[in-house]
């Protein structure tokens, strides 16, 4: 007899969707006139199944409340941004990227700065940077447990992506807050000092806690989302508090006179490296625009 469970996918892999529902993994297919729509399901999708002696289908998908494009994960609760402070160096501007990308989708961001056992009595003014802009940052070490039961607080409840470029220690970082995951972790070359792509898609996986996180494809670029550059500095919590003091409305922060937010990166009140990556992004998007 032919039943109907709702559940969230857990991975799309080879044609085929795998939804946790009703206290079991079902593999599924997707409705004929789901495909015929080109609907795009992916990981952290609710969707509801109709299961039947002849196989399991697909047959509605739910509205999202957010998608992330890369990684390709739906209905996200927070990202954990997964940077180490060597080996490989660690990308801030990516890391930027990464984080106007998660305010973009109203996603909760965290800052994980991993492998810190590698610079164990210095600290780095970058990580102190984004502590002082007022993210949620971790330093971690899966060689000292440093951080560690920190994360795993972070994880109860909820969808967490990990991403972050290769070699930086996400997959190692899962199996530290859950023994036996056993998940893939790759060494870094010598030669190009990246890591090796060791996940090959997006998972969810089940911890124990009750949580479930998204171990994802190690990447190293990120296309900016389409805001208008009258917005970008909204992205920017550190600079948000002095955009009031700014004598023109409007104003960019780049070149106007009496600027609030340029008097606070020369009073050291915000990070100079910050304020030089957020011109970078503007003028992005200003190319993008008389494009």
């Amino acid at each position: 007899m032919a039943s109907r469970v709702k559940g969230i996918v857990t991975k799309a892999y080879g044609g085929f969707y795998y939804v946790s529902g009703g206290g079991e993994t079902l593999q599924c297919t997707l409705r004929g006139v789901l495909k015929h729509r080109k609907v795009d399901v992916r990981a952290g999708d609710r969707v509801a199944v109709m299961r039947s002696s002849g196989g399991s289908v697909v047959e509605e998908v739910f509205p999202r409340k957010n998608a992330l494009v890369r990684p390709p994960v739906a209905n996200v609760d927070r990202v954990v941004m997964v940077f180490a402070v060597k080996d490989p160096d660690p990308s801030l501007m990516l890391l930027d990227r990464f984080l106007i990308q998660s305010g973009y989708e109203a996603v909760e961001p965290v800052i994980c700065f991993n492998k810190t056992d590698l610079l164990p009595d210095k600290v780095t003014d970058f990580i102190e940077a984004y502590v002082f802009a007022g993210y949620t940052v971790l330093r971690t070490s899966t060689r000292s447990g440093l951080g560690i039961e920190e994360l795993r607080e972070l994880l109860l409840e909820g969808v967490t992506v990990f991403a972050g470029p290769s070699g930086v220690g996400k997959s190692s970082l899962l199996n530290a807050v859950q023994p036996g995951l056993s998940l893939k972790t790759g060494e870094i070359g010598q030669k190009i000092k990246r890591g090796k792509h060791t996940t090959r898609h997006v998972e969810l996986i089940p911890l124990e806690s009750g949580g479930l996180v998204a171990d994802t494809p190690g990447f190293s670029s990120l296309h900016l989302p389409e805001i208008e550059k009258g917005q970008l500095c909204f992205h920017y919590p550190e600079m948000e508090r002095f955009i009031s003091g700014c004598r023109f409305t409007g104003c960019l922060h780049r070149v106007e006179p009496d600027c609030a937010v340029k008097e606070a990166v020369g009073g050291g009140k915000i990070d100079p490296g910050r304020y030089g990556r957020y011109l970078e992004i503007l003028n992005e998007l200003l190319e993008r625009e008389r494009s």
